[in-house]
């Protein structure tokens, strides 16, 4: 009877045994088909990586030694005493050695070259290679300046095997998993050991886990420390083990493990960790730094050695020790690399410099023609148009410029912002985009969404219309006297001059460079409003403004990039082209998928837009923006214009030189009243910029044929001399009538074709 019940009283022991192996091996065999069917299949999601325009090197181009050493610090190269590997270079007097990295190009590879350059007076006088022969033109390998990674903030650089330092592999082996080679998934005696070595230093100097247990980890389980994530956490391990090869696993681990925070992108894997922390490949690293490496592996935030450089430094020399005590590396070599610095870059020359107002402008325009999914997750390669030396170049002089205005006017510091934007004309690429003057800071971007009043800025349109319609020339006169123009609802808009003057009768060139307010209402009354919002679109704003009589006199919300459109077109002699900020994507392997030539379309008559041009160069010259004087070179031409909205709450300015056009905006966000006009204002940073940009021409483009060039007097217009008048030579059509100036040995009123010319050659 004893026997019967106890054999009763077993069954359900071993049901209930059973029953849990089975639920068990189900259980398994259910984390045996995550695990492989997900690692199998499972593509690391790669984020698209946007570059620079690379820098172009020839003989003969206007580059400083410091240009060329700026760029290279930003693609985090090194400055060495003797060259050798790939990444470093040498400074000499006026002189610059260095050897290459190579690049995959939207036109091919470009493989790892030794270069010497020679300077004199801030100019590249000789390129040649390792054989000291000359080279044409060389292009460096482009910066990358930012990535689209997925919204979970993941980003990593994958690397092959042939691109992983077998020190780096042993260094792994060696403080994360001695037994890596030996074990299948689980370790107990690691362990065990992992335990005792932790009980007798008082602190967690290991960890149990083997490297195949922490890449399960990364890859399929939450961070939460409890019994049943432990186990799951070793059977996954086991079953990857069983279905994959040791150096399949290391290579995952190394492209998965997580290594830092750069804001709210994640930094996954050794290759982005090492662009991160010291701004170059992973095969490029020296011993003290993939210890720094691995050092990070055991808490990237406690150990970031931006943060904490000292608790990162023991960390690093314990790593060290511990690789030469388990025969990695030799005692001296430990030491050595204990000397050593962390060598760590600040982020601006980690080698992903970053500069989110231009970003927001290459992801707006990518996404016209990629989902989000698969910039987020493709590993595309994108070739953008920014040059780092221009923005640069940009981002100082906006940040200085807003700060000397605040001194310069008792205004409270930070309290104005701004916007700068430096295009191509020719190519109508984007070289540069500042959008506030925290330049690095990832917020509101006034350069592309800033809506602002533009005031004068748009007269040009205006007298552009005027030019278009055959009917006025710069010569031509026109009243600037008072005016009332007739509203709906009985009311009546009398616009006034800056200075509250009128001028009687001047030449529309006066008019414009001067900025008359009444002239230009009175010809733009004339033209038609609705004819210059026509032109405005035409030159490239791409929503018709209401043609209202204010619009006369820029009562028009712009974006900075929108006013870059519309005079890009002007300063490229009436041609629009499209603002670009891309040039090329280039899929995984580095096939081209998609490249962005230049689009070009009339938006103007080229004789209408260089008769105003002209114009815009005595705005500099002798007009609302003569002040730029004191800043820019003698012999250099440009050409631009003024804008102040009411109340001088927005400064603008516009104006270009033969090879850049700049578009800069001062305000308060809180569109307070600043005191400033565009000449006060935005002028006062635009000048130093066009300065700074070495070797920059003079805006002077060819003459169109269907133009004659007169000598006009400045004020009136009339044909006049250099004897006795202010004058200025023009281009004009050739059969427009002109008035002689009395007294200047002219008396006939009015001129035609053969009649200008004898008086030309009579006069001159």
């Amino acid at each position: 009877m004893k026997r019967q019940f106890k054999r009763l009283r077993q069954k359900p022991i071993r049901y209930a045994i059973a029953a849990c192996v089975v639920l068990g091996a189900s259980y398994a065999g259910y984390l045996s088909w995550v695990v492989l069917s997900q690692f199998e299949t499972r593509q690391w999601d790669l984020p698209a990586r946007v570059y620079a325009a690379p820098l172009e090197l020839y003989a003969g181009r206007p580059l400083s030694r410091d240009d060329v050493v700026g760029e290279l610090r930003r693609l985090g190269y090194r400055e060495v005493e003797t060259l050798g590997a790939a990444g470093t270079y040498r400074l000499g007097p006026n002189a610059l050695n260095l050897v290459t990295r190579p690049f995959q190009f939207a036109d091919g590879i470009a493989p790892s070259r030794a270069l010497a350059l020679r300077f004199a007076e801030d100019r590249l006088i000789t390129l040649s290679d390792e054989q000291a022969q000359p080279l044409p033109v060389f292009r460096l390998g482009p910066a990358q300046i930012g990535s689209i990674f997925p919204t979970h903030g993941e980003d990593r650089l994958v690397v092959e095997p042939n691109e992983i330092p077998p020190l780096l592999v042993e260094a792994l082996k060696a403080i994360e998993d001695q037994r890596f080679d030996e074990h299948h998934g689980i370790d107990p005696r690691s362990i065990l050991r992992a335990l005792l070595i932790n009980l007798r230093s008082g602190e967690i100097r290991q960890g149990g886990s083997t490297l195949t247990q922490q890449l399960v980890k990364s890859y399929f389980l939450s961070n939460e420390q409890t019994l049943v994530r432990k186990l799951r956490e070793a059977v996954m391990a086991v079953v990857l083990e069983l279905a994959y090869d040791k150096p399949e696993l290391m290579t995952a681990y190394i492209n998965e493990v997580y290594l830092g925070q750069d804001g709210s992108r994640a930094v996954h894997g050794f290759g982005l960790a090492s662009r991160f922390y010291f701004g170059k490949s992973l095969t490029e690293l020296e011993l003290h730094e993939i210890a720094l490496l691995v050092a990070e592996l055991r808490g990237p935030s406690y150990y970031d050695p931006r943060r904490y450089p000292d608790r990162a430094r023991e960390r690093r020399d314990l790593v060290l020790q511990l690789m030469a005590d388990r025969g990695v590396i030799s005692a001296r070599d430990s030491m050595v690399a204990a000397t050593r610095n962390l060598d760590v870059v600040d982020r601006q020359g980690a080698g992903t410099n970053y500069y989110p107002a231009f970003m927001e402008l290459a992801r707006r325009q990518l996404r016209m023609e990629y989902r989000e999914e698969d910039l987020a997750t493709k590993g595309l390669s994108v070739f953008s148009t920014l040059s780092p030396i221009v923005q640069a170049h940009a981002e100082r002089e906006l940040a200085s410029g807003l700060a000397r205005l605040e001194t310069d006017r008792s205004l409270d510091p930070e309290s104005l912002e701004g916007a700068l934007i430096v295009t191509s004309p020719q190519n109508a690429e984007v070289l540069a985009l500042v959008g506030g003057r925290r330049s690095g800071f990832d917020g509101f971007n006034r350069a592309l969404d800033a809506h602002r009043p533009v005031g004068s800025l748009l007269k040009p349109v205006i007298y552009l219309a005027a030019l278009e319609s055959g009917r006025y020339s710069l010569a031509s006169p026109i009243d600037d006297t008072a005016i009332d123009v007739p509203l709906e609802g009985g009311r009546v808009w009398s616009p006034k001059n800056f200075t509250d003057e009128a001028h009687g009768t001047v030449s529309l060139l006066r008019a414009l460079t001067e900025s008359f307010n009444m002239a230009t209402v009175r010809l733009g009354l004339d033209i038609g409003a609705e004819h210059v919002a026509e032109l405005l679109g035409r030159l490239g704003l791409e929503r018709t403004p209401k043609a209202y009589p204010s619009l006369l006199l820029g009562a028009l919300d712009l974006t900075p990039f929108e006013v870059a459109q519309i005079y890009n077109s002007l300063a490229n002699g009436g041609f629009r082209a499209p603002l670009r900020a891309l040039n090329a994507v280039l899929d995984v392997d580095g096939e081209p998928l998609r490249r962005y030539p230049l689009q070009i379309s009339a938006a103007s008559d080229p004789a209408a837009v260089y008769q105003l041009n002209q114009a815009l160069v005595q705005v500099i010259e002798r007009g609302t923006a003569r002040s730029a004087r004191s800043w820019l070179p003698r012999e250099l031409t440009v050409a631009g214009k003024t804008g102040t909205s009411d109340e001088f709450r927005d400064s603008w300015f516009a104006g270009f030189t033969g090879d850049h056009l700049a578009v800069v905006w001062v305000g308060a966000d809180n569109n307070a009243p600043t005191g400033l006009t565009g000449a006060a204002g935005a002028l006062q940073i635009w000048a130093p910029l066009v300065a700074a940009l070495r070797g920059t021409r003079s805006y002077a483009p060819p003459k169109p044929a269907s133009l004659e060039d007169i000598w006009v007097e400045y004020s009136t217009g009339l044909a006049a001399n250099t004897r006795c008048a202010d004058v200025v030579l023009l281009a004009l059509p050739p059969d427009v009538a002109l008035e002689a100036k009395a007294g200047c040995g002219i008396q006939l009123r009015t001129l035609g074709r053969s009649v200008k010319r004898w008086v030309d050659r009579l006069i001159n």
